[in-house]
């Protein structure tokens, strides 16, 4: 069993130390713990250690531990199929995974319905990796200026990236520093529904690159969990339904 509090004193350690190493105040730079395959008494664990933004992948691993998890600020970080955004729209704090105008207006059509405004981070795929969504950086402009003229109840509070795997983290700087650099271009335009606050860059392997580059929201999973076994995982889920199956 990972020891969930020792590891988040390391990973702050770690942001602190990105920080200061390029001046930055490491009090600005939020840590959002991502719990992909992890259970609701892990995700609770580290709430109690002090995380207070959890960040998950699949809109159905948010249905499953919505319930059971503590009061917390909760982010969809992986990719967002239209179908499925009514199910989480008034669940979570923030959406970062925006990367077309089709998901932008469900998003929009459904925060309506609901009264409020989402909050949302565009995405940015800055490698054009095939096996990675998001738009280029040379188009996130566009998809900005067109979601701000378009959608009344989003509110597009950044910009989020995946870099590509290196083995040396440094080699991903420019992919990061690209982005930061679309993001303060796009820091210059007057709307109402921009308030760019969110530069969501970097994961267990490289947030202190990114935090070296200007990322004020780091997503950390594995840092903070440990490696994940996805066996074990597809063997709780199968326990599980098989447990509410007989309880129906």
């Amino acid at each position: 069993m990972e020891d969930i509090s020792k590891n988040l004193e390391t990973v702050h350690g770690r942001i602190e130390k990105a920080a200061q190493n390029c001046g930055r105040d490491p009090g600005e730079i939020i840590l959002c713990a991502v719990s992909k395959t992890r259970s609701p008494e892990e995700v609770n664990t580290a709430i109690d250690a002090g995380v207070t933004d959890i960040g998950e992948n699949k809109v159905q691993e948010i249905m499953d531990k919505y319930d059971d998890i503590k009061p917390v600020r909760w982010h969809l970080i992986g990719h967002l199929q239209t179908n499925k955004v009514k199910y989480i729209i008034d669940k979570v704090d923030m959406i970062h995974s925006v990367d077309s105008m089709k998901l932008a207006k469900e998003i929009d059509k459904r925060a309506k319905a609901h009264d409020l405004t989402m909050d949302i981070l565009v995405q940015i795929n800055p490698a054009q990796e095939e096996s990675k969504f998001g738009v280029s950086i040379d188009d996130a402009g566009d998809l900005v200026r067109e979601i701000l003229d378009n959608c009344e109840n989003i509110r597009i509070k950044g910009l989020m990236s995946v870099a590509p795997i290196a083995e040396d983290p440094r080699d991903v700087k420019p992919y990061f520093d690209g982005v930061k650099a679309k993001y303060d271009e796009l820091a210059k335009i007057e709307h109402p529904n921009l308030d760019l606050k969110y530069l969501s860059m970097g994961m267990s392997h490289d947030f202190e690159v990114a935090i070296e580059a200007g990322s004020n929201l780091v997503r950390v999973g594995s840092a903070i969990f440990g490696e994940r076994d996805y066996e074990l995982y597809r063997q709780q889920q199968a326990e599980k339904k098989a447990k509410q199956e007989e309880n129906k």
